[in-house]
């Protein structure tokens, strides 16, 4: 394929996506309840319930006086087999306030659903026994059988009932440690008072999403578990995780010189410049080649008590951050002799204790917050990338949201005034890495806590890096092939399926070497960007995730230069559509025998390296057509919310020149961004209690279809999403790289190919809405929002064809906005 030069703008374009009604009638197969000898059961049912309800009111006579605002209600255990799921649900009656706490799947001992009672509507489920047991439905079956048929056995809760951590992890029950508590809306009072009762310590720090909020509690599974029983107030409770962990690599000792080299060939940043701002350790603001990108004002501290600068304890992690998010690598800086233009600024947030302290653990989500928000205080028009490489290998859960991550995803969410780009780094391996595990232990070891998040923009690590020159590492050999991912990158890939690809994409992280059973990572191999302390050297070696990170938020900062009213989302967009797989990673792809492995393989690489000449640029042969629109996908008819629009847009192929091509191959590239309104929780995330507010999918008119039988297909696809079925692929689904396993998270991205004339036929693609908590919580008002996405096409000829002059013409955007 020709690479013509990269020097014409992207086709950005707005209100391109005409809204189109749709409403879905496919139904999906409901699996059948357990056969239950009825009678028997409901007597079963009945004595389980009455004794729990035994146990509330002696509890309540014994410990509490009829005022007490703490005896508004109680927890109820209910047991049921695997595969119940999508019944779980049915628990909840919002009209009585019954509602479903969490949901925890216990293996061989099946689902353990907790419900919050209030106290008036005790009896809620004594009727609903007894309805099954004396009452038929019109169609002779005997009333709430789904539901209860599919129920083993009914408890008072205690702890066990809300813990949604491994059980393996569960310290001694008088072991005081803390504890992430995760409340019902509204009940922080009665917790608190409680706790207070009990003696148990609660963080000042918390987290509020739509219908939790999270603090830390410091006491024991005792005293914790009383409080499930006397407050009701407790929805979840996981273990509280652990600090974050960082790597560095070796130190380089550079001379200062060539700092000073670099410094003198500066062109600093203009004042309005967007900026990359770093979350980490803090800075060495006096350093040569920081001060010029970084003004005093900009930077932050989470705590005000701390010291300035960037920290020993942390190895000066912040400021080589900063280093890199301000320059890229440094190394090509150094042999260079132009002048070097700083496209963006820094901003620089201290979030970690500058002496390491970790003697407690803290609420991170709500640190990243404070420590996202602050720089907005100080510089509320400025454009910005955040970075963010502290992670923890605790609390992924393969895959499930944990309050940092879904605090992240609530930072990135935002409003429709503020949303924003938040970079984080996958995490590295941390042990055990070597040349005959290389590849296996990545895929073994997940992707850390918070880097699951949806909306974020979370990057891996690969490499080029293979050749040593160090004499001291004289016979050692590099451990990754040059365009391999690095030896230290984590994957999702034992993730469950249903949750987003991480990485996004992969960036130059480092390579490790070995000589026999020696593993090291030599300055060779490394990245090089700036040290803490410029006194004792200018440079630092670097590498990992954190190094990949600090590339990938300055390379969104880049692109977000060229345009800076881009959205967010249009930016991380861009990032990932610009991404391709090296030589190595597509030989592995295309070896795949089937969907399952090239999906895992997609979970280790993401889509690929981007590079910003993609990102931002296109050529005569290569056009890319970004637009940003929104929908509203949700209506409220009368006591309910329905589906309402999916957008449609009329793609403007140059047909002329593809008909010239005739079997010409194309390549046609679509990828949607847009962020989800996070409302996480343990209770199953099925129905109503899905973790996003909304999904999108796109979909491309086939060739002989027309646009009613295109509809229907969408129809039936969003019916089958929702209710968790899969779709079969069918022959005409041909051409997509990737099909259906792209579409998961918040980020689709896939390669269609083709004959030019073929493509001709498909001029249409539908972007169309996916059930979230938006539509089946109404009573929480997201009905009436719009949505909004970006959407990036491409269309690429496999010869030296300029499709991009005809496209602009069709759009009515002339090409006079060529970049010399």
């Amino acid at each position: 394929m020709p690479e013509l030069p990269r020097n014409l703008v992207h086709l950005y374009v707005e209100n391109t996506g005409q809204p189109e009604a749709y409403t879905s009638t496919a139904r999906g197969n409901t699996p059948r309840p357990p056969v239950r000898e009825r009678e028997a059961h409901a007597d079963f049912l009945l004595r389980s319930l009455n004794t729990a309800l035994g146990e509330v009111q002696a509890g309540f006579q014994a410990n509490r006086t009829p005022d007490d605002r703490d005896a508004s209600g109680f927890v109820l255990e209910f047991r049921m087999p695997l595969g119940a799921e999508s019944f779980v649900e049915k628990l909840e009656d919002r009209r009585q306030h019954i509602e479903l706490l969490s949901v925890s799947d216990r293996g061989a001992d099946g689902l353990v659903a907790s419900v919050f009672v209030p106290m008036r509507a005790q009896r809620h489920f004594l009727r609903k026994i007894e309805r099954y047991r004396d009452e038929e439905t019109k169609g002779g079956r005997p009333k709430n059988e789904p539901l209860l048929n599919r129920v083993d056995t009914i408890a008072l809760g205690a702890f066990d009932s809300v813990y949604t951590d491994s059980l393996d992890s569960l310290p001694a029950i008088e072991q005081v440690i803390w504890w992430e508590i995760w409340l019902r809306s509204g009940e922080r009072q009665t917790f608190a008072a409680s706790a207070e009762r009990l003696e148990i310590r609660i963080s000042a720090e918390s987290i509020t999403f739509p219908e939790r909020e999270v603090v830390l509690a410091f006491g024991s599974q005792a005293s914790i578990g009383r409080c499930v029983v006397e407050s009701g107030a407790i929805a979840e409770v996981r273990i509280a995780k652990d600090a974050p962990s960082l790597f560095l690599a070796l130190a380089n000792d550079e001379q200062a010189e060539w700092a000073g080299d670099i410094a003198r060939r500066l062109v600093a940043p203009a004042a309005d410049a967007v900026a990359v701002c770093i979350l980490d350790s803090g800075v060495t603001r006096e350093h040569g080649l920081i001060r010029p990108g970084l003004d005093a004002i900009d930077v932050h501290k989470y705590d005000p008590n701390w010291p300035d600068g960037d920290s020993a304890a942390w190895r000066g992690h912040g400021t080589a951050m900063a280093g890199l998010g301000l320059y890229g690598d440094l190394l090509p800086l150094l042999a260079g002799t132009q002048p070097i233009s700083l496209s963006h600024r820094l901003e620089v947030v201290k979030m970690l204790a500058h002496d390491g302290a970790q003697h407690e653990p803290r609420l991170y989500g709500a640190i990243t917050r404070e420590c996202a928000t602050r720089p907005e205080v100080v510089q509320p028009r400025r454009r910005r990338v955040h970075c963010l490489a502290v992670t923890s290998e605790a609390g992924t859960n393969r895959g499930r949201p944990s309050s940092w991550s879904a605090a992240i995803d609530q930072i990135a969410f935002g409003d429709e005034g503020v949303r924003r780009l938040m970079v984080l780094a996958g995490g590295n391996i941390r042990q055990g890495i070597n040349r005959q595990s290389y590849l296996n232990l990545n895929d073994l070891e997940p992707i850390e806590n918070p880097a699951q998040a949806w909306n974020a923009l979370t990057i891996g690590a690969f490499t080029e890096k293979d050749t040593l020159i160090d004499p001291s590492f004289q016979g050692w050999a590099s451990i990754a092939p040059v365009g391999g991912l690095a030896p230290c990158s984590r994957t999702p890939v034992p993730w469950d399926r249903k949750w987003p690809i991480r990485p996004d994409v992969v960036m130059e992280g480092g390579n490790w070497a070995d000589y026999g059973a020696q593993i090291d990572t030599p300055d060779d191999l490394s990245v090089l960007t700036t040290h803490y302390r410029p006194t004792v050297r200018q440079f630092e070696a670097f590498g990992d995730t954190s190094a990949a990170a600090s590339l990938g938020a300055h390379l969104s900062a880049q692109v977000l230069s060229q345009r800076p009213a881009a959205w967010p989302e249009t930016i991380r967009g861009l990032v990932v559509h610009s991404a391709e797989w090296t030589p190595v990673m597509r030989a592995q792809m295309n070896q795949a025998a089937n969907q399952t492995q090239r999906g895992a393989l997609l979970r280790r690489y993401g889509y690929g390296v981007p590079r910003f000449d993609r990102a931002a640029l296109s050529s005569l042969n290569d056009a890319t057509i970004v637009a940003e629109e929104s929908l509203r996908p949700l209506r409220l008819d009368g006591s309910g919310v329905k589906s309402q629009n999916m957008n449609l847009h009329a793609l403007p192929w140059p047909t002329n020149q593809l008909e010239a091509l005739g079997t010409t191959q194309v390549q046609l590239r679509v990828t949607l961004s847009y962020f989800v309104e996070p409302n996480p929780g343990e209770r199953g995330w099925k129905g109503r209690y899905r973790y996003p507010s909304h999904s999108l999918r796109f979909a491309l008119k086939r060739g002989l279809e027309a646009l009613p039988r295109f509809r229907a297909r969408i129809n039936r696809a969003v019916k089958l999403e929702e209710d968790d079925l899969a779709v079969a692929p069918t022959p005409e689904d041909d051409g997509w790289y990737l099909g259906r396993i792209r579409d998961v998270g918040s980020m689709h991205s896939d390669i269609w190919i083709g004959s030019a004339a073929e493509l001709t036929r498909r001029n249409a693609l539908a972007v169309y809405p996916i059930a979230g908590w938006w539509k089946e919580k109404p009573q929480l008002g997201r009905y009436n929002n719009d949505v909004r996405y970006s959407l990036c096409i491409s269309l690429r000829a496999l010869e030296a064809q300029d499709i991009y002059t005809p496209i602009a013409t069709a759009l009515g955007i002339p090409v006079a906005t060529i970049i010399g």
